[in-house]
């Protein structure tokens, strides 16, 4: 398995790229809003020659599904993510006029929603789908068992953790989903977040001050 990586839009956002031997590929979180970013995801794809197969969004803040509609139009894609979001979701619009970014063209809406457990395949690969709200009601993170990594959206950061001070975030409940859902996988695994560089479980269990 293979992860490529963009930071897009004004948030730097990690928009991630997974794919493996078969070249099919799904598209975590796309953030892409400028044309100068979403033809820099269309190149990768293209000069790697993937194949995407599937559009998922760990969570539906405004910087995460900016590019859903793109992504999903130009390769014709469904989405997924989980049901809790579907408020963030369709609010997105009215959001992004909050940050000025008036182009926001909308989302697709989901055909299919993903829940605790619950396995996402494409290619010869496969995540296990974690339910982790707290930062939103609906996040999820992608844990891959076989390759010892997660995509973990905006769950916890190298040093830091999701902000909980947006419309349904709960400090609590999030600190209880990285206590109850990342800390107990290995502590080599590694980490690839929504913002930032990535890191690994076992450095976050020691370092992160915020988990102490």
């Amino acid at each position: 398995m293979k992860i490529k990586s963009f930071a897009f839009n004004p948030f730097q956002e990690n928009t991630y790229v997974v794919y493996d031997e078969t070249k099919d590929c799904i598209i975590i979180d796309p953030g892409c809003y400028t044309e100068v970013e979403r033809t820099e995801l269309r190149r990768f794809i293209t000069s790697e020659g993937l194949n995407p197969v599937k559009l998922i969004n760990t969570h539906c803040h405004i910087d995460h599904v900016l590019g859903n509609k793109f992504v999903s139009e130009l390769w014709d894609l469904e989405l997924y993510m989980n049901k809790e979001d579907l408020p963030l979701l369709e609010n997105a619009g009215n959001i992004g006029k909050m940050y000025g970014m008036e182009d926001y063209e909308g989302s697709p809406y989901p055909k299919h929603f993903l829940a605790q457990d619950d396995v996402l395949t494409f290619g010869e690969s496969s995540f296990k789908i974690l339910f982790t709200p707290g930062h939103a009601p609906g996040h999820i993170c992608l844990y891959s068992t076989e390759n010892n990594l997660v995509i973990a959206g905006d769950v916890l950061f190298q040093g830091s953790i999701g902000r909980t001070d947006l419309p349904g975030g709960d400090h609590n409940t999030l600190i209880n989903s990285i206590k109850t859902q990342l800390f107990p996988l290995p502590n080599e695994t590694q980490v690839y977040c929504g913002h930032g560089p990535a890191t690994n479980i076992g450095y976050e269990k020691e370092h992160n001050p915020f988990l102490q």
